[in-house]
């Protein structure tokens, strides 16, 4: 369904409604706390003074796009989509890309499942390992009544799951690493190694294997890393309980796990699962740059915006500008300005040769000559979305005129 169809304004299982009031980040809301429901009716535009900056925004057309592409991708593919939710951790967004068809959800920590279990998600695939006690018991004691797998490297890893464990097992995928990666057995070798501790314990379930070919840079080094994981599947196969699980897949190189994974769907009955999960919001930095959409037909479309306003100019080539750590991610690009409402009123205008230099707790200097003035409104593209929902609590969905028509809260 993405956002499609309209708003929609009902609230997931155990999740209360969205309130806008004078804590509200982005939002100059000083009265009465206000129903996000009530507030997205109201229609406002981003410049009519019921917002202050920075604030980010998400913008429909974008995020309905991109979660429809990937869906199209994994249908026609053949593959399972549970994608990566800890790059929003937004009920609204995860919800949209369940109606869209997605297999199920990928967290990333077991604080992250809970969350997805309070908002009624019924599969999550924890893509780690697990070794906390506190919640493998609470799990223990779920998994009955929603689809759990996790992730095993180590024979201690087992161990642990099979103490905890309660009447049901926990599905195991045992995860293939390589050298100077990140977790993930070392070797075919010490994967069966694993495989075998989980198959015997009687707390756990041998219920595939699972990778991530995004710490490789290089297309070959990603094929050749995707075929360990296509022979540890089929070694695996007949020690597997019910249908294999293979899974791989971050929002740079889904193409390639497309075509090397997928054929173990025909061959051995798998189901090969993707994770992709910044695909949703793309960007103007590191996914435009890394996208597979580069060598696909198609686009993903960055959703993700950032309006602050000029503060001083007080030499020159040097602009200050009311944004910084708190606001936008600056872990592998500083924001890109895009455009500017010269005095903040009028129609945006592009907006060239200015970089955002630096980032401090509150300002973002900027380098260059574009007559930007104080009081001046940029819009900032972004990189890395994983870690610009995190920094915002309720963010405003606009169309494509900028009026507010939604709002999505993340819940990190």
């Amino acid at each position: 369904m993405g956002f499609a169809d309209g708003p929609r304004h009902d609230t997931p299982r155990g999740l209360p409604e969205i309130v806008v009031d004078a804590r509200t980040r982005g939002f100059l809301w000083p009265g009465e706390p206000i129903g996000g429901r009530e507030f997205a009716e109201a229609r406002h535009s981003l410049f009519d003074g019921t917002f202050t900056w920075p604030v980010m925004t998400a913008r429909r057309s974008a995020l309905d796009h991109n979660i429809a592409t990937l869906a199209r991708f994994a249908d026609r593919h053949g593959l399972a989509f549970a994608p990566h939710a800890k790059t929003t951790m937004s009920p609204q967004l995860v919800r949209a890309q369940l109606d869209a068809g997605a297999w199920g959800v990928t967290a990333a920590t077991p604080g992250q499942v809970l969350v997805h279990r309070s908002f009624g998600v019924p599969r999550v695939l924890l893509a780690n390992e697990i070794f906390d006690r506190g919640a493998l018991r609470w799990l223990a004691g779920e998994i009955a009544s929603f689809d759990f797998l996790c992730y095993a490297d180590s024979v201690e890893g087992v161990r642990v799951l099979d103490e905890m464990a309660g009447d049901v097992p926990f599905r195991v995928l045992v995860e293939l690493g390589h050298p100077g990666g990140r977790s993930g057995c070392r070797g075919q070798d010490e994967l069966l190694a694993v495989a075998r501790a989980a198959r015997e314990a009687r707390g756990t379930e041998l219920a595939g294997v699972a990778g991530y070919e995004g710490t490789h840079h290089e297309a070959a080094e990603v094929r050749g890393f995707l075929r360990d994981l296509a022979h540890a599947a089929r070694t695996l196969a007949p020690e597997v309980a019910g249908s294999m699980v293979v899974s791989a897949g971050g929002s740079s190189w889904f193409d390639l796990v497309a075509e090397e994974l997928a054929p173990l769907t025909g061959e051995l009955g798998a189901t090969v699962v993707l994770r992709s999960g910044a695909y949703i919001a793309h960007d103007d930095g590191y996914y435009r740059e890394h996208t597979p959409y580069n060598r696909l037909e198609g686009e993903l479309r960055p959703a993700l915006e950032v309006w602050a306003q000029v503060l001083s100019v007080p030499e020159p080539g040097l602009v200050l500008a009311g944004m910084g750590k708190r606001d936008v991610p600056y872990d592998i690009h500083l924001p890109f300005p895009r455009a500017v409402r010269r005095g903040g009123r009028g129609p945006a205008e592009p907006l060239a040769g200015v970089t955002v230099v630096k980032v401090q707790d509150q300002h973002a200097y900027l380098s260059g000559d574009a007559g930007l003035r104080p009081g001046d409104l940029v819009a900032f593209g972004l990189s890395h979305p994983c870690t610009a929902f995190d920094k915002w609590r309720v963010i405003p969905v606009v169309d494509d005129d900028d009026i507010v028509i939604d709002l999505i809260n993340t819940c990190f």
